[in-house]
């Protein structure tokens, strides 16, 4: 798997949608705990299936359970501008407030996250 290190946070640079699902997700957050030891993750959306993004679909509640459940902290890069749903528009600013999962414009905000998140 193609990870780099940076800031003590593991920035996956594997292409294509690496979280489908809940296995994905834990076989994901296996992977970069196994190989880095990092506790803390950066993914582009695009790693992550639109389904996602719908919260309707319960996955987005199912793969951040996972994450929190094994204390990995996950910055989600991309822009999310052109989603309008508003459930998913305060799902994001009521995690940008937490300390668990965040939504970030781009690498340099993500990578700065983990330290103000208490990582």
């Amino acid at each position: 798997m193609n990870i780099e290190v940076t800031k003590q946070t593991a920035v996956v640079r594997e292409p294509g949608v690496l979280i489908t699902d809940g296995p994905s997700a834990m076989d994901l957050l296996a992977t970069v705990r196994y190989e880095t030891g990092c506790s803390a993750m950066v993914l582009r959306k695009e790693q992550i299936d639109e389904p996602f993004f719908r919260l309707s679909t319960g996955l987005a509640g199912e793969v951040l359970q996972k994450f929190v459940n094994y204390h990995m902290k996950l910055a989600i890069v991309g822009d999310f501008s052109g989603y309008t749903s508003k459930p998913l528009q305060d799902f994001i600013r009521e995690s940008n407030e937490g300390r668990h999962v965040c939504f970030q414009p781009d690498e340099g905000a993500a990578l700065a996250w983990p330290e103000r998140a208490g990582a």
